[in-house]
């Protein structure tokens, strides 16, 4: 493993929850009629999740599809088209899932394994069933709420207003000084030895490139000037949408203002290599941006079989 700092990337290609291939044809979760043939089409996929897992064929490496819920139109949210065949997903009980054993798995568990179809398919799924989940009632009145276009809306049955998925845009960022060292930082609520790039929440009014530095200097102290797009990553974590940046350091001095952030590091590409090989320090998991952030500014993927963060 010998980095390469002759390799230059453009942006982060085929970050594993951004690979989706099926057309989500939002113009059909409005046609009744259609979703209900489509439903009962011999052709329909399905894809079963229960809490935050989805279920996976015997063989584990692609989702269970096959199997068709008896479950009413409002359970039902449509995931669109691919070569011809209509995707849908469905929330079963905790039973259900409980009686599959481990043929439910985790997003991360699974994210980086699955294809690019079904990787798409799952993110989708999970995200929609994370939202309906925590909003069945109107935040303007507080009455009940019922699903509306296949999934993707939500009507409030007192005054008629409509409520949409929620989205939460999150920046993480790969912060990186004048001697191309790397940022990495670790949360004291995490195990020992696990470090990964700073992130944080976009806030009302505040650009991207606003909330990378606002984040770098509330919880490291230090000041970012250029500021560059790299990617981004659905993270339905409940509900998060991870934009990549990397940063340029301004200054070096760490200050930790809060609790959150219990250390702060700069690393050469030797030091984390030889860090990471000693097993004194765990990089985030293959699925997250974090990993392909800190990859891409090391130069080349990293081995770091050994570690255990899930």
């Amino acid at each position: 493993m010998t980095a390469n700092r002759g390799v230059t990337h453009r942006g982060l290609p085929d970050l594993s929850l951004s690979r989706a291939v099926v057309d989500r044809t939002a113009l059909r979760r409005i046609d009744d009629a259609w979703l209900a043939a489509a439903w009962e089409s011999p052709d329909v996929h399905v894809v079963r999740t229960a809490s935050g897992t989805a279920a996976l064929s015997a063989d584990g490496d692609e989702l269970d599809l096959g199997r068709r819920p008896e479950v009413p139109p409002e359970r039902r949210f449509f995931l669109g088209e691919h070569e011809g065949v209509p995707f849908f997903s469905v929330e079963v009980e905790e039973a259900e899932a409980a009686e599959a054993g481990d043929r439910f798995r985790s997003l991360r568990e699974i994210g980086a394994v699955l294809g690019a179809r079904d990787a798409g398919l799952v993110v989708h799924a999970i995200a929609l069933a994370n939202w309906h989940a925590t909003h069945r009632h109107c935040p303007r009145c507080g009455a009940a709420t019922r699903v509306a276009m296949a999934g993707h809306s939500r009507v409030c049955e007192a005054d008629g207003s409509e409520h949409y998925p929620r989205t939460d845009p999150a920046v993480i960022m790969s912060v990186v000084d004048d001697d191309d060292r790397l940022l990495l930082g670790h949360q004291s609520a995490w195990p020992d030895r696990r470090f990964s790039t700073l992130a944080g929440f976009v806030e009302p009014g505040e650009s991207l490139e606003q909330a990378v530095r606002r984040e770098v200097a509330e919880e490291v102290g230090v000041a970012v000037g250029e500021v560059d797009y790299l990617g981004s990553q659905p993270w339905p974590f409940p509900s998060s949408l991870m934009l990549g940046f990397t940063a340029h350091a301004l200054t070096t001095e760490v200050t930790l203002h809060d609790a959150e952030i219990a250390q702060a590091r700069w690393f050469t590409r030797a030091s984390l290599r030889d860090d990471v090989r000693r097993g004194e320090l765990l990089l985030p998991p293959p699925i997250s941006i974090a990993r392909r952030l800190v990859e891409h500014w090391y130069g080349e993927p990293m081995d770091s079989s050994g570690d255990a963060w899930r």
